[in-house]
């Protein structure tokens, strides 16, 4: 990090600094590097994530004129989930289940043939409600850990704060010891300590706030595509097994 560089004033900073304020460097430091891990890693598994759905709602759109008998090779990535394919297990799980229970599943002749059956309204808003739980439990794994950004955004200022306050009252206290001293090394030391841990607070709630606001958007986004995709493959279900009133 710049900051840490020879000849730095932050680094200077750090240098001239007692124990109390290098504790309140590492401190910011420490959150910086949070911050950033946060990010980089929060993002990737996003990404991921997206990519793998997208990969699926491709599969599906090619075969959903039979939407439970989907062929798809899934990737085994516990950390990245394949969201789209998570919820079309589901809807397949449980349209099976309600047709099951229905006593309307014909016995399978050979594998890969077809159950016949019908569902009804109220089949159809509770294969609607194990997609939307389905969906929310996914966003909440997404946002997980992301309460980690918006707490250093807050946290941050304040640690700057009191490196700026203590590295006043450590001034103060030597220029009241030795009114003499004040322009010592103690007191420049001070001096330093308060200027540079409201500018290194800062920099750690910055990127913290930017990437929060980011993170939270692409989540909501993403969001919206379960359900619409939620959606689309319920439909596909409904029109193949939905009884004709």
């Amino acid at each position: 990090m710049f900051f840490l560089l020879d000849s730095n004033p932050f680094f200077d900073a750090y240098i001239e600094s007692d124990f109390i304020g290098k504790l309140i460097f590492l401190g910011l430091i420490a959150l910086s590097i949070i911050t950033w891990s946060v990010l980089i890693h929060k993002l990737w598994i996003i990404k991921r994530v997206q990519k793998n759905s997208l990969s699926f709602r491709k599969s599906f759109s090619e075969q959903k004129q039979n939407p439970l008998d989907v062929h798809y090779t899934i990737t085994n990535d516990p950390e990245c989930p394949n969201a789209f394919y998570i919820i079309y297990e589901l809807l397949k799980t449980k349209t099976l289940e309600i047709l099951d229970k229905n006593q309307r599943v014909t016995q399978l002749e050979k594998r890969g043939s077809q159950p016949t059956g019908y569902l009804s309204p109220s089949d159809i808003a509770l294969l609607d409600s194990c997609n939307q739980s389905a969906i929310s439990s996914l966003t909440k794994y997404l946002d997980k850990n992301l309460y980690i950004l918006s707490t250093i955004v807050t946290l941050a200022p304040f640690l700057g704060l009191l490196g700026t306050v203590y590295g006043i009252l450590v001034t103060f206290s030597s220029m009241k010891t030795d009114p003499s001293a004040a322009s010592n090394q103690v007191v420049l030391g001070g001096l330093s300590l308060a200027l540079t841990t409201t500018v290194i607070g800062l920099i750690d709630a910055i990127p913290a706030l930017i990437g929060y606001n980011y993170l939270k958007n692409i989540v909501h986004d993403f969001d919206n595509e379960m359900g619409r995709f939620a959606n689309d493959a319920l439909c596909s279900v409904e029109l193949h097994y939905r009884k004709v009133e």
